[in-house]
């Protein structure tokens, strides 16, 4: 099956639709489905640029409320998670997940579902330690604080995600695991983005939250994005009992959605022929939700996960056998999950814009359903529910990134410490809590000796089996072999056991590496003008 992964959206879905359109009638293949890394915007209106954190500047309607409104609708079926640029308070209206438009979904703050045989799971957000053991408590109206802490990945989601057990095929994350740069090629990623070079060699670059879920969960893909370019690197696990091989993950992150730009790429991955060829739910992610229903905070208050300790009677929410058969008897065997999107908010009208339009706290017909279906809590409903009782507490304003107090959920915090500025990114004027210097940078956790964050993959028996254009090498190699992660303009396919991958790409060149540092071909003097972008790398408003 061929899938088409994409990095930051930013709203562009015409230009990422037109480009896979443009790959398909190049190649004479067909796309079967899009994931989006993140930044996704689901923008319907102004109401819901009110609620996304950029500075006023860059909120620009883009083009997802055609879908939203009908007027067009997706080609292919797309799958996204959020990042941290997002119309918030829609994607809150689908806590577990849903569809935003016909036939784009969403995967909820954390979610698992299955398309083809293909079993694809995602964790929404960006990791802060000081948001990250609170509960969903944010609503529309947002504050200044609470628009940012809204996309900030909890501790609930990644303990969720920690209780699966059957193998994860893709799994998407918005930041980078921390620590995956070391199964890549660093000098080429450095030279590329520089200023990453401190938390590269500090180890704070990325998420310890998605490290956990990358070490606990082994999937065969991990895709990413957020810091705005393409890298691939190639994992491999440490062996368990009971394994011939160790398991491997090959990681790749994709761009935004700009010229000259590695923003898509194409993979075909092995799926069930006999397989339905709907959207269908997990049972295993499913009998987990119903598990760990009790478990919901909707506080701004710390809320610790159980844990293997004198202190929990119960840490353990992972679901047997037995549980899944009796959901799936509950369900009649079917997960197919129900095209039932329904509008519930206006629609951008571009001939008479409504300037003073203003958020609202709405609860979703889909959520609504789900829930019921399968009894689960509504956090959204919950938040409103108390919100109207006047139950809500605030959040303190010393509370978050500007107390220095605030402990770290993780053993080492030098999160801190990070200096580095990433020119690439949206930066909110007037919010240190949302520069790149507090979104690329996390608290990390030293590796230990027996810490499987080595470049090991030089060593990995079935690196055969990557794309050329996935394939990794170690800091030592020579240029030419530093340039292979470039070549995604061409198509290529690589012999793997039994089985055949390929991948193909867009290739656009960017004016970031026209000095020559990369190793990339350049436009000729003559042709500069017609791709080059207009301001310099300061000015991107994705």
């Amino acid at each position: 099956m061929k899938v088409a992964v994409e990095g930051c959206c930013h709203g562009e879905l015409d230009k990422i639709y037109e480009s896979i359109q443009f790959l398909e009638k190049k190649d004479n293949v067909k796309v079967d489905l899009l994931i989006c890394c993140g930044d996704f915007q689901a923008v319907r209106n102004e109401a819901d640029m009110i609620c996304m954190a950029v500075p006023v500047k860059y909120r620009q309607m883009q083009t997802f409320y055609k879908y939203y409104s009908g007027e067009k609708k997706a080609p292919i079926l797309t799958i996204f998670i959020g990042g941290n640029h997002e119309a918030s308070n829609y994607l809150q209206e689908l806590p577990y997940g849903g569809w935003v438009a016909p036939n784009i979904y969403y995967l909820g703050y954390a979610g698992v579902v299955n398309y083809r045989g293909i079993r694809i799971g995602g964790l929404s957000g960006i990791f802060k330690p000081h948001d990250y053991k609170k509960g969903h408590f944010e609503y529309p109206p947002y504050n200044q604080q609470t628009m940012r802490s809204a996309y900030h990945v909890r501790n609930i989601e990644v303990f969720k995600l920690k209780q699966l057990k059957q193998h994860m095929d893709i799994f998407l994350s918005h930041d980078w695991p921390q620590g995956i740069y070391h199964y890549g090629n660093k000098k080429q990623l450095l030279k590329k983005k520089a200023f990453l070079r401190s938390e590269v060699e500090s180890n704070t670059l990325g998420s310890p939250a998605a490290t956990e879920l990358l070490q606990h969960l082994k999937p065969s893909y991990w895709f990413a994005a957020h810091l705005h370019v393409k890298f691939a690197a190639l994992m491999q696990h440490p062996k368990c009992d009971g394994e011939q091989l160790p398991k491997a993950t090959k990681f790749l992150a994709l761009d935004k959605c700009l010229p000259h730009r590695d923003f898509l790429q194409i993979v075909e991955i092995e799926h069930d022929p006999n397989a339905s060829e709907h959207l269908e739910y997990d049972s295993e992610w499913l009998a987990i939700l119903k598990a760990t229903n009790d478990l919901i905070n909707v506080t701004p208050k710390s809320w610790n996960m159980p844990e293997n300790n004198s202190l929990y009677a119960k840490w353990d929410y992972s679901v047997s056998e037995d549980d899944i058969k009796e959901l799936l008897e509950e369900q009649a065997n079917n997960l197919q999950i129900p095209c039932n999107f329904s509008q519930v908010a206006p629609v951008y009208d571009p001939a008479h814009p409504q300037k003073s339009r203003e958020p609202v706290h709405v609860i979703n017909p889909q959520t609504t359903e789900f829930c019921a279906t399968f009894g689960l809590t509504d956090l959204n409903a919950k938040v409103k529910q108390m919100e109207s009782e006047g139950l809500m507490e605030e959040e303190d304003e010393m509370d978050g990134a500007d107390n220095p107090e605030e402990p770290s959920f993780y053993t080492t915090d030098t999160s801190g410490l990070s200096s580095s500025i990433n020119p690439d990114e949206i930066t909110l004027d007037d919010d240190d809590d949302d520069d790149d210097n507090g979104e690329l940078s996390a608290h990390s956790i030293e590796p230990l000796p027996d810490n499987p964050f080595t470049d090991s993959s030089a060593n990995f028996s079935d690196v055969r089996d990557l794309p050329d254009s996935m394939v990794v090498s170690s800091d030592e190699t020579q240029d030419s072999a530093n340039e292979e992660l470039d070549k995604s303009g061409d198509s290529s396919m690589t012999e793997g056991e039994g089985k055949t991958t390929r991948t193909k790409a867009v290739k656009r060149i960017s004016n970031e590496h026209e000095n020559g540092s990369s190793g990339i071909k350049l436009i000729k003097r003559r042709n500069q003008s017609i791709y080059h972008t207009q301001g310099n790398e300061n000015e991107d408003i994705e």
